[in-house]
């Protein structure tokens, strides 16, 4: 006796439009992310076409919202790695209701809305707020490095440019002689009024290159500049006037080692956790301890995480106007500074003072009351019941954007830019979490 399949019929067409939203199961991401991003305000996606007249109807910005909510949400960060899921994946082909908006497009988009992206983020922090997902009452605090969109083989130190320019300056100037040589010959050959070819291709690159390395050469300046006048030195001090010895360099002038990258100029070397040495930045991130969500995001280019803590506290309080009770944070935020400032804001902080399992380092703690009152507190047993919940808290959110995202390094460059980028990324992230809470 034959077998029976189930009908199979590839090139027979539908007789009746679908329901393409049918395409997928109930509670899916994709239904998650449309009916979510339904709900929110996108006044600002609109505003841009408003009037403007324009013969070709651009595509719809809910739409284009999903697609990048979704695709972020996904793990898909490129904007041609999303136009190649608007052809293959259902999920997408659903969100887009039959648009498959091409990557320069979806790169575009991105581009002129990163900063309504950033009021997104807010708005799903407080709709969270108000479904009782998010208090508010106790924060966790951390940073990661993520990899800035550059290679640290672009990067050259001040003592190697100082090196470089010298060299391509004495290149150019042997090219010009040469280039002088040749109009010599050639006018001889021609007669002068003959029209010569453009500048060498191989010069310009010389003096392209030469002028890469001035800019990066001035951008270390400026920032050793900066860094004096912190410290209070004046041009022309060579000695610090409390005493000690003579400073190790001018005033204004960069340390041999400081380092610049022609790619991404304010990105920066950081020594990351399982990858050594790479151009980064470092990405901040407070997480309510109700359901881990992120309510609070911060990006710089400084490695360490000093200083920091009462900026998030600040977002927090300037954006919700809320004010945790008690906040957690690991040593890399540990200053009699901010200690102190958190003591002000009657915040109960739990910050170590040093790396789990190590001695915290000696300090004189009359110098440093703050400290060493956080010092008591964590060793108590309750003190470090309260401390040891920061690992999942905080530390959990990021390890999701790294390995469940999959998102390790930023496509967009320049310091404004991919600050917007990591709200987009921890917004995706809420949004996901807030699905998993949705079928809990």
């Amino acid at each position: 006796m034959s077998t029976t399949f189930r009908p199979y019929s590839p090139d027979q067409s539908l007789l009746l439009p679908p329901d393409v939203r049918a395409w997928l199961p109930e509670g899916h991401l994709a239904h998650h992310v449309s009916d979510l991003v339904d709900g929110l305000d996108l006044t600002a996606f609109y505003a841009p076409y408003e009037g403007d007249g324009r013969r070709n109807a651009p595509y719809d910005p809910r739409m284009m919202v999903k697609v990048l909510l979704y695709a972020y949400a996904t793990g898909v960060f490129s904007s041609r790695g999303i136009a190649r899921a608007l052809e293959e994946d259902v999920a997408f082909r659903v969100l887009a209701a039959g648009n498959f908006p091409q990557h320069r497009t979806l790169c575009e988009f991105r581009r002129r809305h990163l900063e309504d992206f950033q009021a997104l983020f807010v708005e799903v922090v407080r709709l969270a707020q108000e479904l009782g997902l998010a208090r508010l009452g106790k924060l966790s605090v951390d940073g990661t490095k993520v990899r800035a969109n550059a290679s640290k083989r672009k990067a050259m130190s001040y003592d190697r440019m100082a090196e470089a320019e010298r060299r391509l300056e004495g290149e150019i100037a042997a090219l010009l002689r040469q280039a002088d040589e040749t109009d010599e010959t050639e006018d001889a050959c021609l007669g002068a009024e003959v029209r010569g070819d453009e500048l060498p291709a191989e010069l310009r690159r010389r003096e392209e290159r030469l002028a890469a390395i001035r800019a990066a050469k001035a951008r270390l300046e400026a920032a050793a500049r900066a860094a004096d006048d912190a410290r209070g030195r004046q041009p022309g001090q060579d000695r610090n006037p409390k005493g000690g010895p003579p400073y190790k360099r001018a005033y204004g002038e960069p340390d041999e080692k400081a380092q610049s990258n022609f790619t991404d100029p304010e990105s920066s070397i950081m020594m990351t956790s399982n990858e050594g040495f790479q151009q980064c930045y470092n990405a901040q991130v407070a997480v309510d301890a109700e359901h881990q969500l992120v309510v609070a995001t911060g990006l710089t280019a400084n490695a360490s995480d000093q200083g920091e803590l009462p900026v998030l506290l600040d977002t927090v309080k300037e954006t919700f106007d809320a004010q945790p009770a008690t906040v957690l944070a690991d040593a890399g935020y540990c200053n009699e500074r901010d200690l102190t400032d958190l003591e002000q804001r009657g915040i109960d902080g739990y910050v170590a003072a040093g790396r789990e399992g190590k001695q915290a380092a000696t300090r004189n703690l009359e110098e440093h009351p703050a400290t060493g009152r956080m010092l008591d507190k964590l060793a108590t047993p309750a003190g470090r019941a309260v401390y040891a919940q920061r690992k999942w808290l905080s530390e959990a959110p990021n390890g999701w954007i790294k390995h469940v995202l999959g998102f390790r390094r930023f496509s967009l460059r320049g310091l404004a830019k991919a600050r917007c980028e990591w709200d987009l990324v921890c917004l995706a992230l809420n949004v996901k979490r807030l699905h998993v809470l949705k079928a809990a």
